[in-house]
């Protein structure tokens, strides 16, 4: 009878040491897949700061301060124009400073390519 014991009591322990062994893998691959995602938060903030930084020789203070205002609104739409007029700026295909003249045209024209087609139908 003792003999029984032990072999379930082995049979027991090995259980015991795969689910911790299981376990152990887990924590290791979480920890691993946050220290990439902090990773990339931590370079998506770098750039958006870069291109933060860079709006401040791109823009002028008006077309600035009208960015931000779109940006509480629109955020996908202001970071959309950033990064655009990054991307000019770093090929030097765009004339510094922008104005707010010209960033209203700049909108313009991209929030016209993004207007849905609405039709109200009465049942």
């Amino acid at each position: 009878m003792g003999e029984v014991m032990t072999v379930e009591d082995e049979e027991l322990a090995r259980l015991r040491a795969a689910r911790q062994a299981e376990i152990q893998q887990q924590l290791q691959t979480q920890a691993e897949q946050q220290a990439q995602i902090e990773v990339e938060q931590a370079a998506a903030e770098k750039e958006a700061n870069v291109i933060s930084n860079a709006m401040r020789t791109i823009l002028t203070p008006e077309a600035r301060d009208r960015l931000a205002r779109v940006e509480l609104g629109h955020p996908e739409l202001a970071s959309t124009v950033k990064q655009h007029l990054y991307t000019l700026h770093q090929n030097n295909q765009i004339q510094i400073p922008v104005t707010d003249e010209m960033l209203k045209r700049i909108l313009q024209g991209l929030s016209e390519n993004g207007r849905r087609e609405t039709t109200i139908r009465r049942i």
